[in-house]
């Protein structure tokens, strides 16, 4: 990718009310655009680290359930037949927004911040047979879509905002066993996802409140992260976490701890699962036919919910520096930039950045900088970027056959003939990992 085709730039000007490490880095990068509080629009490169996040966790969720995509907007009835359009607080309707608009269609719809009103009718209309409930590969629907919430307190750039990417999945199952390892199967899966993208260090499966679902605790998948909004307590014998609202008496007693003698760390919660219990299915009439071809109530749902775009801030919040973003390369928007040098387009040092680049491209996702401007504006914007190798190409060097290779992790910086380029990127990567 040219860098002059991608139509973005680095700003030295921010939003006012904009303090987080993540909504600065990333708006100053250009990597979002802020529209409105909570509300952020995706520019090309980071849409690109976006995409990444979301399609790696596309190869884990594939191995425990199937994909679909939900429609945002829901008809009020739906919201009514399980009663909750007057409990969730965050709930957002839409209507016509002009009379112009009102004398086309003057109905009410629900912008869906969850989906379980949806996807109950839809296992309901076509799982109606034990047998469309197999226990080797259960019913469960996922999904990766944009959800709206009316927070109150849409701050922290992409930690908490009204407009979201989200992964939800929903499973079905006809015994409490059954549910229970599937629950377990999902849970490993979400740890397999998080050490992928090098969070699982600093990752705690947390004990938590079922909320309105079920009495149940429930698992939150929590990182520690200054910028987080969680307190936890962790054991660190045991390796279990618990969520601050479960601190009380009564709840030692039944874990076996004391909340006292725990550490407490600030956490940001990326993501959850809980059992729904037949909350939802009761509600939709979810029944299934048994081997005695009698009509019983599917009495297990589960959900498990993933929040990408808060990934995608937590991940700036943890891999920067004070030069800007250090991408790890499973999700860095380019593997390489080619930093070119270059005093006017076509000169020595414009051909042979372009000339590596070509040789590149066919192994590596590279970004070439051929903006017309300042050294040291390519330079800066290079480590901000974060991308994990660079290739700065300069006048002096070439004269001696040489480019520097910066690996953006370590601060590293080789000089490299131009013929072991890409010998050397071979050996570089357990490093830029």
């Amino acid at each position: 990718m040219l860098h002059s085709r991608l139509f973005v730039k680095s700003k030295k000007e921010l939003p006012e009310d904009e303090v987080s490490k993540n909504a600065i880095l990333l708006h100053k990068a250009s990597f979002v655009y802020k529209e409105m509080s909570g509300v952020y629009t995706f520019l090309p490169m980071g849409l690109r680290v976006l995409n990444k996040i979301e399609n790696l966790l596309r190869k884990h969720m594939d191995l425990v359930g199937t994909e679909i995509y939900l429609s945002s907007l829901a008809p009020k009835e739906l919201w009514q037949q399980t009663g909750r359009i007057n409990e969730v607080d965050v709930l957002f309707k839409v209507s016509a927004a002009n009379e112009n608009s009102k004398n086309k269609s003057n109905n009410e719809y629900i912008l869906n911040s969850t989906h379980e009103e949806l996807v109950t009718p839809i296992a309901a209309h076509f799982a109606q047979s034990y047998k469309d409930f197999p226990v080797d590969h259960p019913l469960a629907f996922y999904q990766i879509q944009t959800k709206f919430r009316n927070e109150p307190r849409a701050k922290s750039g992409l930690l908490r905002g009204r407009e979201f990417r989200m992964k939800d999945l929903y499973s079905f199952h006809l015994t409490k066993d059954d549910f229970e390892k599937y629950y377990e199967s999902v849970k490993q899966s979400y740890i397999n996802f998080f050490t992928d993208l090098q969070l699982g260090q600093d990752l705690y499966i947390t004990s938590a409140s079922g909320g309105d679902f079920t009495e149940q605790v429930s698992h939150e998948f929590q990182i520690m992260c200054d910028a987080g909004e969680d307190t936890i307590y962790i054991d660190e014998a045991s390796k279990n976490a618990f969520n601050k609202e479960l601190v009380s008496t009564e709840n030692e007693i039944k874990f076996g701890v004391k909340f006292d003698a725990l550490e407490q760390v600030t956490a940001c919660e990326v993501g959850n699962i809980f059992t729904l219990e037949d909350k939802f299915t009761k509600a939709f009439n979810l029944q299934y036919t048994n081997r005695d071809n009698k009509k019983e109530l599917v009495p297990h749902m589960g959900c498990y919910g993933i929040g990408t775009t808060r990934i995608m801030g937590v991940m700036v919040e943890k891999f920067s520096d004070d030069s800007g973003m250090v991408w790890p390369k499973v999700v860095a928007p380019f593997d390489v930039e080619i930093v070119s040098l270059f005093k006017e387009l076509g000169d020595d040092v414009y051909v042979e950045s372009k000339s590596i680049y070509e040789k590149l491209k066919a192994s590596y996702d590279c970004l070439l900088d051929d903006r017309e401007i300042s050294v040291g504006q390519k330079l800066n914007d290079a480590d901000l970027y974060g991308i994990p190798v660079q290739i700065i190409v300069g006048a002096k060097n070439l004269e001696r056959g040489v480019v520097e290779v910066k690996v953006r992790k370590s601060g590293r910086i080789l000089e490299v003939q131009l013929n072991e380029v890409e010998s050397l990127l071979k050996t570089l990567w357990p490093e830029v990992f």
